[in-house]
């Protein structure tokens, strides 16, 4: 990844919750020097507010079409974020039978609002999630369709079923997070998908009920996602002209937000992108499910770290945080951008550094040679924009405990993750 120049700390506000008062960082009102001091470090530090604001923004604009939300419960997984979502009359995307439990626990009412995506759905995950009467199975494969059809006969169940077709669509995204062509491992390419639904219709259990699509994550084209629709539409139509009673077209996830200094304003992107489906869909009479994850929750949350240690390498510069990879691995794994702010702003000059974390590998980096104003050893900073896929992809690995989390309720800060002790993360294993 190229440098990065940082602009000074107030630059970086909307639409994010983390705002400067008084020279001191915040999130909804909540002083993040007096969050460090109750809660220690690490901690993830998240927004309810905003993300109400976010769902709030696509009920609004989807106001018109028969929708749901599904939130995707791999974005982040807290108990507490999946209850207020669930409030907020969410769904939710799962792609294991673990975030069917999470979402259970979180919410049982939501159970009604589930789909069940993921290439690879055990027989343990699809016998809970067919008890649990969730309302869709997007199934990914031939193979997947026929054990389905056995388990609900099995259990005296019917399995809702929408295909998740492989459109060909390509979204200019990080590869690894890319789903929408030919090459990838999901779902069944859109040219079989009318013969494998003849199939499906002869299957005991099986109520063919939807056609799904999704093409990636972090996409912030509204093209691609009207061009998979397309697509979709003419499949619906040519389904239902063989007899199918399709109710339910899911849209998928994948709406992207910027994660640096570009312009980003998050209601005009949303009403492109909803003006951009509602055309596509108009007049189609289909039950619109989305499946937002990052866009949710990434600007709602924060990496609250410390300063451990600073030195230099020759002409190298390094900001040593008690934060590291495996609290957030987005920057080792995908060389993603994170802005870096530190919580007091008292007009210090700038530095280039590379901030990195104090586990043993090279590639436990946050930042390289990137522009902030000078961090010193004990000063606080946080990482903006790592309230999706942050935690939710935390390890262990160097024998490091998970940090704590804490959500922010109109200024009111509540823990809903205590820190790990070495004790838990021990507790698993055998002598």
């Amino acid at each position: 990844m190229s440098p990065s120049t940082s602009p000074s700390p107030n630059a970086i506000s909307s639409p994010r919750p983390f705002t400067y008062a008084n020279g001191r960082l915040t999130c909804s009102g909540a002083d993040l020097t007096e969050l460090a001091e109750r809660f220690g470090t690490p901690l993830y530090v998240y927004s309810a507010d905003a993300i109400r604001e976010r769902v709030a923004m696509l009920q609004t604009e989807f106001s018109t079409v028969p929708h749901t939300i599904c939130y995707a419960v791999k974005a982040n997984s807290s108990l507490a974020i999946l209850k207020l979502l669930g409030e907020l009359g969410c769904g939710f995307d799962i792609v294991s039978g673990g975030e069917l439990e999470r979402v259970r626990r979180a919410d049982p009412a939501a159970l009604s609002r589930v789909v069940f995506s993921g290439v690879g759905k055990q027989i343990w995950e699809i016998d809970a999630a067919l008890n649990a009467d969730i309302l869709l199975f997007n199934v990914e494969s031939e193979a997947e369709l026929e054990l389905l059809a056995t388990r609900a006969q099995a259990l005296s169940k019917t399995a809702r079923i929408a295909l998740r077709v492989n459109p060909d669509v390509f979204a200019e995204t990080h590869p690894y997070i890319s789903t929408g062509l030919r090459e990838h491992k999901f779902g069944i390419a859109i040219e079989r998908a009318r013969e494998v639904y003849r199939r499906a219709v002869q299957l005991p259990g099986i109520d063919p009920a939807g056609v799904s699509v999704h093409i990636g994550s972090q996409i912030r084209a509204v093209e691609p996602f009207a061009e998979s629709l397309k697509r979709v539409r003419s499949l619906v139509e040519e389904l239902r002209s063989d007899g199918l009673k399709i109710r339910f077209v899911d849209g998928g996830g994948g709406f992207g937000i910027e994660y640096g200094t570009a312009a980003f304003d998050p209601a005009a992107r949303v009403a492109e992108y909803a003006a951009a489906i509602r055309m596509v869909l108009n007049g189609l009479d289909a039950h619109l499910l989305l499946e937002p994850g990052r866009f949710l929750v990434a600007q709602a949350g924060a990496l609250l770290t410390r300063v451990l240690y600073t030195k230099q390498n020759g002409t190298k510069h390094f900001v040593i945080t008690d934060a590291a990879m495996n609290d957030l691995i987005r920057p080792a794994l995908y060389h993603a951008h994170h802005e870096i702010l530190p919580v007091i702003a008292d007009g210090r000059p700038s530095q280039t550094a590379d901030i990195v974390g104090p586990v043993c590998e090279t590639g436990d980096f946050f930042a390289r040679d990137r522009l902030t104003p000078e961090l010193r050893s004990g000063d606080l900073a946080v990482l903006l924009d790592a309230g999706a896929y942050g935690m939710s992809l935390a390890s262990h690995y160097n024998t490091r405990v998970h940090p704590a989390e804490v959500l922010i309720e109109a200024g009111h800060p509540r823990l809903i993750r205590r820190r790990e002790t070495l004790d838990d993360l021990l507790a698993a294993e055998l002598l």
